[in-house]
């Protein structure tokens, strides 16, 4: 079977990618979302200021 060196390395290994995983899973469902959506509310509001610059400027 195992010897406790390998049972150790067996362990370590099992972490690490358990670990990965539920990163991987908290940063496509929660992290990826939040950022793309902050960007893309940021954008409209740069967009709609400069709208109304333009059409001060134009008044």
């Amino acid at each position: 079977m195992f010897e406790f060196d390998q049972y150790l390395g067996f362990l370590a290994f099992l972490t690490i990618l358990t670990i990965g995983f539920w990163l991987m899973i908290f940063l496509i469902t929660f992290v990826v979302p939040y950022w793309i959506g902050g960007s893309l509310m940021e954008r409209l509001k740069e967009m709609k200021e400069e709208k109304k610059a333009k059409r001060a400027a134009n008044s």
